[in-house]
This record gives C-alpha cells, sequence and structure tokens, in this order.
C-alpha cells in the first residue's frame, strides 16, 4: 500500500476563475449569479472572493491575470438561468441548444469570454 492511497481523496473547496479586470467580472458573476463581495477583501490588485448571498453555492475567486483568454475553457461552471437576463447583463450567446442531438442548454460567455453553460431552472 503506497502512502497516498492512505490519505483521504481530494475535496471540492473553491473556484477559481482569471480575469483582466478582476474587479469588474467579480461584479458581472454577483450581478449575474446573486453572489455579493465577501466582507474584509485585501487590496485591489488582489484576487476578489465572492459568496452566494443565500449560502448555497460555493465560494468563487476572481483572481486578476494581465493576459486575456485567448482559447476554449478547459472547465467551465454550469448554472440555470435565464438567457436573456444574462444577455442583458452582457453574456454572450455562443452556442444555441440542439435538442435533436441531446444538447439542451445554451453555451454562453461572460464579458471576458469565459464560457459557462446556461440551463432551463428545474421545475419548482
Amino acid at each position: 500500500m503506497t502512502s497516498s492511497s492512505k490519505t483521504a481523496p481530494a475535496r471540492f473547496k473553491d473556484l477559481c476563475l482569471d480575469a483582466r479586470d478582476h474587479q469588474a467580472l467579480a461584479d458581472w458573476w454577483c450581478a449575474a449569479m446573486g453572489y455579493v463581495r465577501r466582507e474584509g477583501e485585501g487590496p485591489a490588485g488582489e484576487p476578489v472572493a465572492i459568496v452566494d448571498a443565500a449560502g448555497g453555492g460555493p465560494l468563487i475567486w476572481v483572481c486578476p491575470v494581465p493576459e486575456g483568454k485567448v482559447v476554449k475553457n478547459r472547465m467551465h461552471i454550469d448554472v440555470y438561468g435565464d438567457v436573456e437576463r444574462l444577455r442583458g447583463l452582457g453574456a454572450r450567446v455562443v452556442a444555441e441548444p440542439d435538442v435533436e442531438k441531446g444538447v439542451p442548454w445554451h453555451v454562453m460567455q461572460d464579458p471576458e469570454g469565459n464560457e459557462f453553460c446556461v440551463f432551463v431552472p428545474p421545475a419548482a
């Protein structure tokens, strides 16, 4: 038995999202997801932590980086939401649903081009 098999598996902690204008993108995701900035934020050049105001979602760090997004995300966020509301906030639709191919979601990009998928909320 190796030492790695004796330890607990990794478990989910936070999400991190890179952004050229991390302050503006943190505000965008707050508006889009009903999140708020976590109290006690550090200096302007430091990552911004945003949290679900209702207490249900994961903590998201919006981290400053000098470069813009160039290629497709290798990992992305899936959300339940209203495509038109998100579009009104500045998101862009990059792929429409294709139910015939088993794709019932929209693929969108936030204002800095990070892809995320939007699903119709489940019936209440």
